[in-house]
């Protein structure tokens, strides 16, 4: 097989030093035992999408490996010193294979270019990073992690001074200087960067404890009644392990017992398929436990604990919770316990995103809070925090929630933290034990207050080839070519192109432009109040579709919920159709 000329540059660059042996043999015998395989490690570069630099690992320009780990490294040395005068980076790292190993070569790297680094000595949530990042007063940070993605993944995720997450023109800025690298053997470096590194060890924990102590709405009933709340816990074979069952236990919640084949930390994940504690058979030993133990509920962090999995016992069943019910309820309980201690702030505001429920704005609204909706990703998230926090009279932040199990209350970091939100739950499941309640009972609650908001999404999944990424980038905008005017019979109303970035009325006619960055997403609007959002994953070779409905005066609940249950599955059969892929659905 014969390569393009800008594909067999790379592949002949590879074969030469600086590349040690062992890769230099590795991508020799893929050239020319696999060139397919060849061509998808080398036909591009690996850029940051919403969860930062993240790609398979192996060699290669499209692979995550210790050399393009160093030139990312250097591209976000090359940015800072273009930015501050002196600059500090706090880096850390989760289980899976090669994070240490990433870590360090980052570290040696920055510190190369006399940058300091702080070194998380051993592996810690990615919330974790950000946290250390902000009390250090760090310029950036790194987290090697791909949360919660398969084995074969692994990420290379930059915060930037605040604590979020790089947002434009960061991310933009640290991938032209990532670009310009051309020699690897041009890239500094020495073996005088001990002075340069500081490590911080696990003394660091107590800080984080301390900053999310106050975030307690009941810190006495939870003292002297959270025993009585039975926990299972698993972190599935990651970082959760290390900082959740501690803080639980300083909340009060002592009563936890765990799953014991998934907390050895290990990046081969063996127990599970997709590491996601947002899949049901994710959840599945979890859930096995929690109903042998008895317990009032499950949680699941994922591999580097920003994702948190729920799952509730509810008259001797268990039932998970989607992300975005996790967020209902906790958008409810803050503002109603708030409200009730007369300490719900009138600037209060939450902040969800454009793919997630449309009933924590229905929350929200209804104690007068502000509620903005953002792209995906949870910098974006972050960003409005640090935005209102420049302000003389800017909003208080109280929540922020993705429908992908994501999680924040608090400032103390910038990403969505499973640690914190833990706590939260286990506060609020023993609100609702006290009342001979549990989290599902208060779900019910909920929807007869505000109206049935379900959602559901599937993923039509691609190969993480070349040939596959043409595919999706081909059916996007194929999609944009012949829009869909209707679903299930219901007319789109409204057309959110965040593309292009304007949103269009249908019914009424007139267009108006759209705040938000450009993202390849759209969204439709019916009559009906039901949504459908098409967008391509930022993370992973495939493409996502979401459905909302909502049912509201409904006489029973449950048949509401069936009713509306159908609803979505055909909405997302529709819209798959529109989509026109006949690809792999989950």
């Amino acid at each position: 097989m014969s390569f393009d000329p800008d594909i067999q540059k790379r592949i002949q660059a590879w074969q030469r030093p600086p590349f040690d042996e062992k890769t230099r043999t590795a991508v020799k015998e893929l050239a020319e035992k696999d060139p397919k395989a060849a061509v998808d490690a080398f036909y591009t570069t690996l850029s940051f999408g919403t969860g930062g630099l993240r790609g398979i690992m192996g060699p290669g320009t499209n692979r995550m490996n210790r050399y393009t780990v160093r030139m990312a490294a250097q591209g976000l040395a090359n940015y800072l010193l273009k930015q501050f005068a002196k600059a500090s980076v706090a880096i850390g790292f989760d289980s899976r294979n090669h994070s240490e190993e990433f870590a360090w070569e980052t570290a040696k790297q920055l510190a190369a270019n006399k940058i300091f680094v702080y070194f998380i000595q051993k592996l810690r949530p990615t919330p974790f990073i950000s946290f250390v990042l902000r009390e250090k007063k760090c310029q950036a940070g790194v987290m090697i992690t791909a949360s919660h993605n398969p084995a074969i993944y692994n990420g290379f995720k930059v915060y930037w001074e605040d604590g979020g997450q790089i947002v434009p023109p960061h991310d933009k800025g640290i991938i032209d200087e990532v670009n310009k690298i051309t020699d690897l053997a041009s890239i500094p470096q020495t073996a005088d960067v001990e002075r340069y590194i500081t490590e911080i060890d696990s003394s660091f924990d107590e800080r984080y404890f301390q900053a999310i102590d106050s975030l307690q709405l009941f810190p006495e009933e939870n003292h002297k009644e959270g025993h009585t709340l039975r926990i299972t816990f698993t972190s599935l074979h990651g970082t959760g392990m290390t900082l959740t069952p501690p803080a639980l236990k300083n909340w009060g919640f002592t009563s936890i017992n765990f799953v014991e084949q998934q907390i050895v930390p290990d990046g081969n994940f063996p127990t599970v398929h997709f590491p996601n504690p947002e899949f049901k058979e994710t959840l599945k030993l979890g859930i096995e436990q929690l109903v042998a133990s008895q317990s009032d509920l499950l949680l699941a962090t994922d591999p580097d604990a920003d994702r948190l999995g729920v799952v509730v016992m509810h008259e001797n069943e268990p039932h998970i919770l989607t992300g975005n019910q996790i967020a209902a309820l906790a958008t409810h309980y803050l503002c109603s316990v708030l409200s009730q201690k007369k300490t719900l702030p009138q600037n209060g505001a939450f902040v969800t995103t454009i793919v997630s429920t449309d009933m924590i704005r229905r929350i929200a609204d209804s104690y007068k809070m502000a509620c903005f909706e953002v792209l995906t990703g949870f910098k974006y998230i972050a960003e409005k925090i640090h935005e209102w926090e420049r302000e003389k009279d800017g909003y208080r932040f109280l929540f922020g929630a993705e429908e992908s199990c994501g999680f924040l209350i608090g400032t103390h970091t910038r990403d969505k933290d499973a640690v914190v939100s833990s706590c939260l739950i286990a506060e609020m499941a023993l609100f609702a034990k006290k009342k001979g309640k549990t989290l599902i009972d208060l779900l019910y609650e909920v929807y007869q207050i505000y109206g049935l908001f379900l959602e559901k999404q599937l993923s039509v999944n691609f190969e993480a080839t070349k040939e596959g990424m043409d595919r999706i980038k081909h059916l996007m905008r194929r999609l944009r070519q012949d829009l869909p005017k209707t679903f299930c019979n219901q007319n789109v109303e409204v057309l959110e192109d965040y593309q292009l970035r304007m949103r269009h009325n249908l019914k009424k006619g007139g267009s108006e432009p759209l705040t938000l960055p450009p993202s390849d997403v759209l969204l439709f609007r019916l009559a009906d109040q039901s949504k459908v959002v098409i967008r391509p994953s930022g993370t992973e070779p495939k493409i996502k579709i979401y459905a909302g409905v909502r049912r509201s005066g409904f006489t029973s609940l449950p048949q509401a919920w069936k009713e509306a249950d159908q609803k979505l599955d055909k909405l997302l059969d529709s819209a798959k159709k529109d989509l026109g892929s006949d690809n792999q659905r989950s």
